[in-house]
Order: structure tokens, then C-alpha cells, then sequence
């Protein structure tokens, strides 16, 4: 029998964070695989999100969002990133920062030309690139602080470089790239007419001090940035799918289009509520980082304890470990021993690598739960590592 599938499809696999969702469903485990929360999102967001059902907001909206949401957008970067954007022309609402990023990826790149991708990466850029026809060019971030080396980064840019993909504060790894880091890479980029193409998901989670900066934010990069962010994350609503993608006029334009025919628009009466979301006081997300910091330090306290080289994050609400020492060489069996006989499900490292071995000794915890889940888990673990 023939295979049609495609060779972009047979390039890369399903998502191991979505299938390990699935393993722990199986073993009736605990979910520190995918990082969504177990907690209710802020009720006046949900309440606005019934009263806009109730209120008719229930077909198409304007393709590229709603003006209430991008005006809430373009204020809210302004207040919070510095950057002054226009809603018409600047911003377009996307299906959630996922369809974003494949969106914007396939508005910028032209097949061979290449995409700048540090590693560990969230799994959908590697595959996003693929898609696009792009080739995909990996720079290592080293641990234990996940520095990139600038010179192999220097080395990574040439003539056929068309974006590189910058994810502030970093999943997996819960880096937090610095003011001197992003200079560098603005510098790389202007140098060499590359585009910026930035997820900020996780901008208001952040720890120990650590500033989140925008690197649209940077003189020189106006014309050149897209910056990826959506209501998931901060509110508590992975579920919804309202993202959005900020660029210039230009290239907005190209992207508006892609973004069309991928999804036509995110739910009406779900954007209507966003707005909502993004008008919260500053003292929400004082409390919402205050609250992760708790979780953080509580869990990866637990890891340590039970053995775990734990690497500590400075934002975002994931955990990088190293199994190495424990004798563990097979992340994919471990993440499965894991669930099966301590039912807390992880996410296996090769997961985050373009070469499987580099994340063969190394698992990802995330902790967006309750205290009395992480309470739970961190029982299991313990009791998995007498």
C-alpha cells in the first residue's frame, strides 16, 4: 500500500508532551507533563466570556481580531513591554500563540532558507520550521544557566538566515535571556536583515528578580520583530486559543493572510472576554508570580530530595532535570517507569533536542497546579526514590 504521507509530516513525530497527557490519563496519574493549570481561571474573565455568548458574540469576527482586543493588546504592550504599536495595522489575533508562530514562520520564510533555533526548544519550532520549508539551525544553551555561546551564534547567521526564534522566559529550560543577550542577538540581526520572532508567553512569570524585556523593545528592531503572546499562560486559559502576533505593517499584512486561511479567526466571544483579562490590576500579577515562586521552590526542593539534578528556573513554570547520575541513560523509559510505578507524568528530554542523545539523561517537570497536587506528587516521588 502506498504511504502518502507527506515528507514534511514523516519528518517529525506527534507531540511526546501531548502523548505523555495521554500515558498519564492511562495510569491515572499526575499531570506534570503538559504545563497547564489544575486551578480555575479569575472568575470576571469567565463571567465576561458568558455574558459575550449571551450577548450574541457567537459568529465570525474580523478575521484578524476584534478592535476591542487589539486596542486592549497595542495598550497593554505599551504599559508593560514599552513598545507603542497600531492596532489596525500592527497586531493580528491568532487561534493561540501555537497558531501564531506557525503563522508568522510561513508569512516570513521561503523554502531553504534557514530558521535559528536555540536548544533545549518548545517541540512545535523545529516542526513549525519544517513546515514552512525552512531549514532549521540549532544553537546550543548550556547549562547550568543556559547561556548561549556568542560566537557559535555568530557563526549560526549567514546569508540564507531568515528569523531566529527567541522564547523569553524559556520552556523548558525557564531562562530568562537578559538586556546584553538580546543586544547581541538585535545586533546579529540588523547585521544580517534577519527577523526576530519572539514568544513571550511567559512574561509575567518571572523569579529572583529577573526583568522580562522585549527585544521589540531595542532600538533597530521596530521593523524587524514579531512578538508571539497570548491569554494562556498569565489568566489560566490554555483551553481558550486566543494569541495574538505583533509586527510591523508589513509584515502583519503577510501574516494576516497565512492566519486566514489557517484558522479564519479565534472564538468571538472568547476574544470579547480576553479583553477582560487584559485590563487585570498590576496587583493580579504580582500575586500570580508570588504565587508560581511558591511552587517553584516548594518543587524543586522536592526534586533535589528525591535525588534529582533539579536546574532552577527564573520564569516560566517548568523544571529541567538530569537523571544521568541515577544510572538512568533512556529518558523515554524512565518518563514511562515513571508514570507507570510513581504516576506522576514527565516529559522525556529528547523531547526539546534536534538530537535525541543530547536529552537522553534529562526530564521536564512543570508545576502550574495546586499546592495539594505538587503536595501529592512530590509523596509519589519521594517514595519512588526509596
Amino acid at each position: 500500500m502506498n504511504n502518502f504521507g507527506s515528507q514534511k509530516a514523516l519528518s517529525f513525530t506527534e507531540s511526546v508532551i501531548r502523548e505523555m497527557t495521554r500515558i498519564c490519563i492511562e495510569y491515572k496519574g499526575i499531570n506534570l507533563a503538559q504545563g497547564f493549570p489544575d486551578f480555575p481561571a479569575p472568575a470576571e474573565i469567565k463571567e465576561e466570556a458568558v455574558n459575550a455568548i449571551l450577548g450574541d458574540f457567537n459568529q465570525y469576527s474580523i478575521t484578524w481580531g476584534t478592535p476591542l482586543l487589539r486596542r486592549a493588546i497595542a495598550d497593554k504592550f505599551a504599559q508593560y513591554n514599552g513598545v507603542h504599536v497600531d492596532p489596525e495595522k500592527e497586531i493580528t489575533v491568532c487561534c493561540g500563540s501555537t497558531e501564531g508562530m506557525i503563522s508568522s514562520l510561513m508569512a516570513i520564510v521561503d523554502p531553504g532558507e534557514e530558521v535559528i533555533i536555540f536548544e533545549p526548544f518548545y517541540e512545535n519550532y523545529g516542526p513549525d520550521s519544517i513546515l514552512c520549508g525552512a531549514v532549521p539551525r540549532f544553537v546550543a544553551l548550556h547549562e547550568p544557566d543556559w547561556r548561549f555561546d556568542e560566537k557559535e551564534l555568530s557563526q549560526a547567521f549567514n546569508n540564507k538566515t531568515k528569523a531566529i526564534v527567541i522564547n523569553t522566559p524559556n520552556n523548558p529550560t525557564g531562562k530568562v535571556f537578559s538586556k546584553e543577550e538580546l543586544d547581541f542577538i538585535a545586533g546579529l540581526c540588523q547585521k544580517w536583515g534577519v527577523v526576530a520572532v519572539t514568544d513571550e508567553i511567559y512574561e509575567h512569570i518571572l523569579y529572583d528578580g529577573a526583568e522580562h524585556i522585549s527585544i521589540a523593545s531595542i532600538p533597530g528592531m521596530e521593523g524587524r520583530t514579531i512578538t508571539i503572546n497570548s491569554i494562556s499562560k498569565t489568566y489560566s486559559l490554555t483551553g481558550w486559543r486566543v494569541g495574538w502576533a505583533i509586527a510591523s505593517p508589513a509584515i502583519t499584512a503577510s501574516i494576516r493572510k497565512v492566519h486566514d486561511f489557517l484558522t479564519v479567526g479565534a472564538p468571538h466571544p472568547l476574544q470579547e472576554a480576553a479583553v477582560r483579562a487584559l485590563k487585570m490590576e498590576q496587583s493580579y500579577y504580582q500575586q500570580l508570580a508570588s504565587e508560581y515562586r511558591q511552587k517553584r521552590d516548594f518543587f524543586f526542593s522536592t526534586l533535589t530530595d528525591a535525588r534529582f539534578k533539579a536546574f532552577k528556573p527564573r520564569g516560566a513554570y517548568y523544571i529541567m532535570t538530569d537523571v544521568s547520575h541515577l544510572g538512568y541513560t533512556d529518558d523515554v523509559a524512565f518518563a514511562l517507569k515513571l508514570v507507570k510505578e510513581a504516576g506522576v507524568a514527565t516529559v522525556p528530554g529528547s523531547a526539546f533536542y534536534s538530537r535525541p542523545d543530547l536529552g537522553r539523561a534529562k526530564v521536564r517537570f512543570c508545576f502550574p497546579k495546586k499546592m495539594e497536587t505538587l503536595e501529592a506528587a512530590a509523596e509519589r516521588l519521594l517514595r519512588f526514590k526509596t
